[in-house]
């Protein structure tokens, strides 16, 4: 497919700015991604329901990319905890798998816009308070990090984020340092986005290409563009999370979600 000049440029920017908000934040890049490649996708003609499904799954499979790239920066600085990614990592598989081959293709694109606006507002406000969790509170053992592990895959797979959105919050409950919380949750996102990506293939597979290039949900030039652009910019990203506070980071966290969760609030609505 021939992509329009401007429509490039729209996409190259995206992924420059989802790329180093993956790396700072944690977050896979794909808050900023659903909004932005909605307003994009219905730009080209896609219908509102079909561009809304169509940003969640492509969002979700350049986190793939982006993960790796965060991640590779974060562990160099020592501040993954892998043991975390390990007992989660499994449920994040059964949720992520079931979020998108199942729940994903039933649900229309205005309530999925409403299931993003909502947790994403929760999450934002909970980073906001800065609530300090109990001292004695730690991760939970096996069983519960594969329960937690599903949720997030679950709720990951419904608004094509890298799952930060709710691990970074988890974690930090959990008493996990914000540093590591936000370095693991960027690991923790190439296992949601493959599972999840997997499940939207699947779920998709016989829909008529709603733009020249897409399979099912998948909207593969803007993935191939996006993708490339991304992991170029979350090594920098990562770098510039371990020079902020904490208190920065879980504003800057926050601020940003609020201002995502409004605008798809806005197209779930209208």
């Amino acid at each position: 497919m021939n992509l329009d000049p401007l429509f490039l440029a729209e996409l190259l920017a995206l992924g420059l700015c989802s790329g180093f908000l993956a790396g700072l934040l944690g977050i896979g890049g794909g808050m900023l991604m659903v909004p932005f490649l909605t307003w994009m996708l219905s730009k080209q003609g896609v219908s509102a329901d079909m561009a809304v499904k169509m940003a969640i799954a492509t969002s979700m499979a350049t986190i793939m990319f982006t993960s790796i790239s965060s991640v590779r920066a974060h562990h160099k600085r020592g501040a993954v905890r892998w043991e975390l990614v390990r007992g989660l990592a499994p449920g994040i598989l059964i949720g992520g798998l079931v979020a998108g081959a199942g729940i994903f293709t039933l649900l229309k694109g205005s309530w999925l816009a409403l299931v993003f606006a909502g947790f994403v507002s929760f999450s934002a406000f909970q980073m906001l308070r800065d609530k300090k969790p109990k001292p004695s509170r730690q991760m939970p053992g096996t069983a519960g990090q594969i329960g937690a592990g599903a949720g997030i895959g679950l709720l990951s797979g419904l608004v094509g984020a890298g799952g930060g959105f709710v691990s970074v919050p988890f974690m930090s409950w959990c008493n996990v340092p914000i540093h590591n919380a936000v370095a693991t949750s960027a690991a923790l996102g190439f296992p949601i986005a493959l599972a999840n990506t997997l499940g939207y293939v699947i779920g998709g597979w016989n829909l008529a290409p709603a733009l020249p290039g897409a399979l099912g949900y998948l909207f593969l030039p803007a993935l191939a563009v996006i993708a490339a652009a991304s992991v170029t910019m979350a090594p920098l990203g990562a770098k510039a999370a371990h020079a902020m506070n904490v208190k920065q980071l879980k504003r800057a966290f926050a601020l940003l979600l609020f201002v995502l969760a409004a605008y798809m609030l806005y197209k779930g609505l209208s």
